[in-house]
């Protein structure tokens, strides 16, 4: 407008009015420019309203959203907590790792699993299931005792049956598996004091001899079910543990000895013991595992101690004695030891 104005010739004025139109030019620019000012603020407060109203909204909103899920949502924001974790789509992460750290983590335990299963493979394929690569022979050979007793003390009252009872049951649920019937069905009639060799291929099966429950006379529970209990005269049956291939060495069967551990060895006056000659017979042997050998019944030697002294604590050891087998082991120097304490009551110590 400054510019209109000069472009037309206006007429001469003073000179000190002229100087008055300035002035007035000023005035109208700072009034424009007050003008702005104001337009600008109002945006700014319009701007401020605006954004206010929209956080509102979106907590009306987000309330809504909240009033369809569980109160109490702790364990809903632990479960979007782990969403977010297992895969971020904002950042495209996933495990808080990005798409290349995952596929170098794939490949390096897919690798590794490779390996191992390739080593575990070649392992198992110098390994036979049916024969050990590698026999650690215990010397001497574990024993197993029965009946059952806690830390091989056998103790009873002749007069009082509450005492023996469970002695009895224990050996009547043991030779379960050796009733003449039950063998006779199951296994074969082998000729004694030979081994019971078996060719043929390692994964055939392979039959088994008879034990009989008959074999151990007195002490099997078929004449006495008792098994000497009751009258003061106890029966303790023992069985070497089985190791695949063994054969006793020089074609001696391994026999079984006890007697006082320490003590006077007359506590101990008479013991039975069955079968006579207090052996496993050469004909149980060799075992050849628990895949081929199903029906495999591992024989037993059955001590009857006949005249124990009663009324007070007798310690008993028994040994195995055969070629090849130790039996000066510094950390077990007897096969098998208790106490019998047999008194009128009848008690008897470790075995």
């Amino acid at each position: 407008m400054r510019q209109q104005l000069r472009s037309r010739r206006a007429p001469t004025f003073p000179h000190g009015y002229r100087y008055r139109l300035d002035d007035q030019d000023e005035v109208n620019q700072n009034y424009l420019a007050d003008e702005e000012e104001e337009a600008e603020e109002e945006a700014r407060v319009m701007g401020v309203r605006n954004l206010e109203e929209e956080e509102k909204e979106e907590e009306q909103k987000e309330e809504e959203e909240g009033q369809g899920q569980p109160t109490g949502n702790t364990w809903w924001q632990k479960l979007q907590l782990m969403n977010e974790y297992l895969w971020d789509p904002e950042q495209r992460m996933s495990l808080a790792r990005t798409g290349l750290i995952l596929v170098i983590y794939f490949f390096f335990y897919a690798s590794l699993a490779a390996v191992i299963t390739v080593c575990m493979y070649m392992l198992f394929l110098t390994i036979s299931a049916y024969m050990p690569t590698f026999t650690e022979r215990v010397k001497p050979p574990g024993v197993m005792i029965r009946p059952f007793a806690h830390s091989l003390n056998f103790n009873f009252n002749v007069s009082e049956p509450d005492t023996w009872q469970h002695y009895v049951i224990s050996l009547n649920g043991f030779l379960q598996g050796y009733n003449d019937s039950l063998q006779e069905e199951m296994n074969v009639d082998c000729p004694p004091g030979q081994y019971f060799i078996q060719d043929g291929n390692e994964d055939e099966d392979k039959k088994a001899c008879q034990f009989k429950r008959s074999f151990l006379k007195n002490c099997s529970g078929l004449e006495d079910p008792t098994f000497g209990y009751s009258t003061g005269q106890p029966c303790i049956l023992l069985k070497m543990n089985r190791i695949v291939g063994f054969r006793p060495e020089l074609g001696d069967p391994v026999k079984v000895s006890c007697k006082v551990q320490r003590g006077d060895e007359n506590d101990i006056r008479s013991i039975h013991y069955y079968p006579e000659s207090a052996s496993f017979d050469l004909r149980y042997y060799p075992y050849y595992g628990k895949l081929t050998h199903v029906n495999y019944t591992s024989p037993l030697v059955a001590m009857h101690f006949i005249d124990v002294v009663k009324n007070q604590a007798v310690p008993v050891q028994c040994q195995l004695k055969g070629k090849g087998i130790i039996n000066d082991v510094i950390n077990d120097h007897f096969v098998a030891a208790g106490t019998l304490h047999d008194a009128e009551e009848a008690r008897a110590s470790r075995m």
